[in-house]
């Protein structure tokens, strides 16, 4: 059995792509940055923390492989989370506007007993062309930056904004597939056999 720690339905699509059949379980987390942690610490710290808080809730004699990630965005070593509102929206894109930075991805996949515990933290650079107040508001009111780290979608209407990326474009919007199928393939799941199953 495969468990997703994860509600975003991103991973989630991301992950169904070469796994058949898997089950979906948030995990609820304090996702705060700790004092002076650096951003690829944190990525990797919150997604190693998802997966053992879902390791924490099965049963003993559970046999699941469980797949958890993190994304942050980050520009000057500040990390970007989710915008609560349109103030918070605008300032992080007039941050990344015209300008380049980074996306943090990780990615902590474990048996349930952890007894392996396996983590990866990918880094996309992605270079924004300058951004408006006009554009940040009507994108603000599309509703989705809402959700999302740094405030855009690469997968979405916020593709707009970028002029270049360097690296891996599935970590960006969520799970980064070729670190996944080959952490998976260690565990012994093998993602061709996984889709001829169906």
């Amino acid at each position: 059995m495969i468990i997703l720690a994860s509600a975003s339905p991103r991973r989630k699509e991301l992950l169904g792509t070469f796994v058949g059949s898997f089950d979906v379980m948030p995990a609820d987390i304090d996702e705060t940055p700790l004092a002076l942690e650096l951003p690829k610490e944190y990525v990797a710290r919150v997604a190693k923390e998802k997966a053992f808080s879902i390791a924490d809730k099965l049963n003993i004699d559970s046999n699941a492989i469980i797949i958890a990630s993190d994304t942050s965005v980050v520009i000057d070593g500040e990390i970007l989370g989710k915008p609560d509102d349109l103030d918070e929206s605008k300032r992080m894109l007039r941050l990344l506007a015209n300008r380049s930075h980074d996306v943090m991805t990780s990615l902590c996949i474990c048996d349930s007993r952890l007894q392996r515990v396996v983590t990866d933290v990918v880094t996309t650079n992605v270079e924004f062309r300058n951004i408006s107040d006009v554009e940040i508001e009507l994108y603000w009111r599309t509703g989705e930056p809402i959700d999302k780290a740094g405030s855009y979608a690469i997968q979405g209407i916020g593709a707009s904004f970028v002029k270049s990326m360097s690296g891996s474009y599935s970590a960006v919007v969520g799970l980064p597939l070729f670190e996944t199928a080959k952490r998976l393939n260690e565990f012994g799941v093998q993602i061709f056999q996984e889709n001829n199953d169906e």
